[in-house]
């Protein structure tokens, strides 16, 4: 289970940790008269599970959790969220319909709410797509024809039915993917430190008002 990460500040400093501590482990003074913005705040998670993120791209370590086991070079894996949270992805046995085990992944929105009709189509869209011969296990290829293949077609499908332009992965993977991934990276270290360390103390924030700094 993902703990909550907080933070607060005090004696100048920025402090991250899954609890409020009745004294403050920089200076030994006690946290129970704090100003009002000494108070701590909960640093939101980038993390989402497929039954949460709806009509999305998601991304996941191929085996384990991000704030377990990743570390930062382990292979990753791609999927597809319908309107119910299943995710569809493709691997060495064909496609597969995931109700578990992306409960902790990073999730990029491919559908605005207001876009009622192509909700309205989506699963559909993604069961044709998904059951098409190009999918089968025997045509897959861990380099050249994989689950970030499957998605990323999914993806230009749904556009062309839009009249929009195709995107290549270059372009998907920077614009989209990358600046979710980046912060989740930030935050996994965090969260690791604090795992080992019960806190995790830097120099308080530069900017005023800023209540996730580090993340």
């Amino acid at each position: 289970m993902e703990k909550a990460v907080i933070k607060f500040h005090h004696c100048d400093k920025d402090i991250y940790c899954f609890f409020v501590p009745e004294n403050c482990p920089e200076c030994g003074e006690s946290l129970s008269c704090r100003r009002f913005e000494e108070a701590p705040v909960s640093i939101p998670s980038p993390f989402a599970g497929g039954q949460r993120a709806k009509c999305s791209f998601l991304v996941k370590p191929t085996t384990g959790e991000f704030l377990r086991e990743y570390d930062g070079r382990s292979d990753l894996h791609v999927g597809i969220t319908n309107t119910k949270g299943v995710v569809y992805n493709y691997n060495e046995t064909g496609i597969c319909r995931d109700e578990l085990g992306w409960d902790q992944s990073v999730s990029v929105p491919l559908v605005q709410p207001d876009m009622y009709s192509l909700i309205n189509q989506w699963d559909c869209y993604l069961e044709q797509f998904s059951s098409a011969e190009m999918w089968h296990s025997q045509r897959y290829n861990e380099t050249e024809h994989n689950c970030y293949t499957y998605a990323l077609t999914f993806i230009n499908c749904v556009l062309a039915t839009q009249g929009k332009s195709s995107l290549s992965k270059t372009e998907f993977t920077e614009k989209f993917v990358l600046p979710r991934t980046k912060r989740a990276s930030r935050y996994i270290t965090l969260y690791q430190e604090i795992s080992e360390n019960y806190f995790y103390i830097v120099d308080g924030s530069q900017k005023e008002g800023d209540d996730t700094s580090y993340v």
